[in-house]
């Protein structure tokens, strides 16, 4: 590495011409005989705060009369979010240089050569190292390392609302892009069965209540450990049809078939499993409920959706919900367990406008 930079810089900021942005000093970052590259940062100023961004711009160097002049080659235009990136991998990335030799490397933040840990929230430590220590036998691993007994809690909640993130995000796409063979979406119910709410813990692995008789889903509840029954529909099938003479939802023929099952189904979990199943006697059902999940309401009306809401309020022990309901069900509870929404496209903000400024043959803004 070249010497050590000097410890005081002076910075200078000056308004462009439009009055929304400023500039500061070029820097030439490289410089050959041939070539000058330049680093031009902007100040964006937004209503709640301003914003850096950068412009780097290749020159080339053609002879004239006085030694040479500059010709403008390539350009690259660079707001915020994309600098904060540039930055944070030329930094770490540095780290990685200065190791000399490959491998993996996890880079934090230390103070004379000691990880400072204690003034940061244990969580938000958590869900940095979970992400190469996304493996739960790492975590088993660190209980033998003098780690705190709140940072330990941390990076465990944070590997598992990583894995209910990906869970969530997977649904979405699936439903999204169609998919509507329900295997897919048994598979998916079977590992990830808290969507289903916080009253229940992971499901059974038995299924046939009778010889006859073939659950999808069987769910302990949290507080008695009774079961209750899921029955899985595609989600392409109808919820609900219109009457238009008599103004009113009712079920669809596929929905209703789906209800009647599950009246089966639950008179038999009844006999059978009052004292437990024979063959399983920790499987208990006592006045079980089921979940029948089927078809989509993504773009449903608010009186479609009270509609719903009505009917399976006179049913008896039986719910009816749609995929996407579940979906929003899953994201609720990651949002009550304290897990960040992912970033949407409105989360970005905008590249600044670049016609705001003007260039001279060296690369530097002109002011208005």
């Amino acid at each position: 590495m070249e010497g050590k930079e000097s410890e005081f810089e002076t910075i200078r900021s000056r308004p462009a011409k439009s009055g929304n942005c400023s500039y500061g000093d070029s820097v030439i970052i490289r410089e050959t005989s041939k070539s000058r590259v330049l680093v031009t940062p902007f100040f964006i100023h937004r209503t709640s705060n301003t914003e850096l961004a950068i412009r780097i711009a290749t020159y080339g160097k053609v002879a004239g009369p006085q030694n040479y002049f500059l010709r403008p080659e390539k350009t690259i235009s660079m707001g915020e979010e994309a600098s904060r990136k540039l930055l944070h991998s030329l930094t770490t990335h540095l780290q990685v240089a200065e190791a000399g030799e490959d491998g993996s490397f996890l880079v934090i933040k230390v103070a004379e050569g000691t990880a400072q840990l204690r003034g940061h929230d244990p969580s938000q430590v958590a869900q940095a190292l979970t992400k190469v220590l996304g493996q739960p036998k790492i975590v088993e691993h660190l209980q033998s390392a003098e780690l705190s007994t709140s940072l330990l809690a941390a990076l465990r909640l944070s590997i598992r609302l990583n894995e209910m993130k990906t869970a969530v995000a997977s649904l979405r796409t699936n439903l999204d892009s169609g998919v509507n063979d329900e295997p897919t979406y048994q598979k998916w119910c079977e590992t990830h069965s808290w969507a289903f709410g916080s009253a229940y813990v992971m499901r059974d692995e038995v299924r046939n209540i009778s010889a006859t008789d073939k659950l999808d889903m069987l769910l302990p509840t949290a507080i008695a450990g009774f079961r209750d029954i899921v029955e899985l529909k595609r989600p392409d099938m109808p919820v609900l049809n219109w009457d238009g003479d008599h103004r009113n939802f009712y079920f669809s023929a596929e929905v209703s078939k789906a209800i009647g099952q599950c009246h089966r189904y639950l008179d038999v979990l009844h006999e059978a499993a009052a004292n437990g199943l024979r063959d399983h006697p920790e499987v208990v059902a006592y006045h079980p409920r089921a979940i029948v999940v089927v078809g989509r309401s993504t773009d449903w009306s608010i009186e479609k959706l009270k509609a719903l809401h009505g009917l399976n309020r006179r049913l008896s022990g039986i719910l009816v919900m749609t995929y996407d309901q579940l979906l929003s069900q899953g994201e609720r509870l990651l949002e009550l367990l304290g897990a960040p929404p992912e970033p949407t496209d409105h989360d970005i903000p905008p590249e600044p406008d670049w016609s705001d400024f003007d260039f001279d043959d060296d690369g530097n803004p002109i002011m208005g």
